[in-house]
């Protein structure tokens, strides 16, 4: 084993079973390891219509607290609750209203990466006095050093179900270069394999799988305002309260009769119309990003040939990336997508699985 006593990880504890098994692996291999759980929910704010805990931004944190205090204490590790509400608050669920009320489907999870858990995080530890090398977090992927390129470089999981480098593309080599992902090499029954021989309480913990755990009205607080829905040559087929309830694609609780079923085709948050239709009027072929990050290679002004997904549960596609500048671009796919949702992100792999970097879908033309 190489041994890592000069060297002190702060973990990122959610208190599920993927962080404790990394603080476990840490501290297995010699590394002086720091617990710490960052803190997010406005107490009192948000609390009409929650009605489970399933979700990382829930009124039940202080049960993961809990949970996360109790793995330290099994480890024998030292452990610290981070107050990153306020920048939370501003980063993250300031620009999922923003985001909706303008017609545009927001990624809250990719925000929160990248200015909150891997950003306010830290920051905000080492103002409460904790010293430390590196920050590591349970996530599902892989960080690599190019010697060659001089760059850290970000690659998809050895678990392809589990990966989660769609969520960290606009994290940058100063982040990088100090963060560690002991699970990138792991599979999730793996991990859960590994609890269990560790004795981790969690082991069969399920995982979170929303951002909230109530309704988004809670977050928007929006007055109900009437609109139509509409077809896309303009005929009215009925009544909503107000486009922000809606996404791209979506198909459940429009409450609209068709010989087929119809799905959200356009928003149009101008006119507070819903455009509706059938699933091959969603279909696109081309989409349009903006607010580009280039992560694991520097930006280079000439088409390539990419794998891209558009949304974090797709397998990658293929894809020609053209650029229009450095944070501007063009996707064309070899094969039309349903409904790419302007507001989320695009992210750009090469064969190997290795993030090119991303951007946010401004249009599908």
């Amino acid at each position: 084993m190489i041994q890592k006593d000069k060297e002190t990880v702060l973990v990122g504890l959610s208190g599920g079973v993927d962080s404790a098994v990394a603080a476990c692996l840490l501290k297995e291999q010699g590394y002086h390891v720091i617990g710490a759980t960052m803190s997010i929910w406005d107490k009192g704010r948000f609390v009409k219509g929650v009605t489970y805990k399933d979700a990382c931004f829930s009124p039940h944190e202080e049960q993961d607290i809990e949970a996360a205090k109790k793995i330290c204490e099994a480890l024998d590790i030292p452990y610290h609750v981070v107050d990153c509400t306020a920048a939370y608050r501003q980063a993250v669920l300031e620009n999922f209203k923003a985001e909706y009320v303008s017609g545009r489907t927001p990624n809250p999870c990719v925000m929160c990466n990248a200015l909150i858990k891997f950003g306010a995080l830290p920051r905000a530890a080492k103002e409460q006095g904790l010293a430390f090398d590196k920050f590591a977090t349970g996530h599902y992927a892989r960080i690599v050093y190019n010697e060659s390129m001089g760059r850290y470089q970000l690659h998809r999981a050895k678990d392809a179900k589990k990966d989660q480098s769609y969520f960290l593309y606009r994290l940058t080599q100063e982040q990088l270069k100090n963060i560690l992902f002991p699970l990138g090499e792991l599979t999730k029954n793996e991990v859960r394999t590994l609890a269990k021989s560790y004795g981790l309480e969690v082991s069969d913990k399920p995982e979170s799988q929303d951002f909230y755990a109530g309704s988004i009205d809670d977050l928007l607080d929006m007055p109900p305002k009437k609109g139509h829905f509409v077809s896309r040559d303009g005929k009215i087929l009925g009544d909503h309260t107000g486009v922000w309830h809606f996404t791209l694609g979506q198909r459940k609780g429009l409450g609209i009769s068709a010989p087929r079923p119809l799905y959200v085709i356009e928003l149009r948050p101008e006119t507070n119309e819903v455009v509706l239709g059938y699933v091959e009027e969603g279909l696109k072929s081309q989409i349009a990003l903006n607010n580009m990050t280039w992560l694991s290679v520097p930006f280079e002004r000439k088409d390539r040939d990419v794998y891209v997904k558009v949304r974090s549960t797709q397998t990658p596609v293929r894809a020609v990336f053209t650029p229009k500048n450095e944070t501007e671009g063009m996707i064309s796919f070899f094969e039309k997508q349903k409904n790419p949702a302007p507001g989320q992100s695009a992210v750009l792999y090469d064969e190997d699985g290795l993030v090119l970097g991303g951007g946010v879908i401004q249009k599908a033309p």
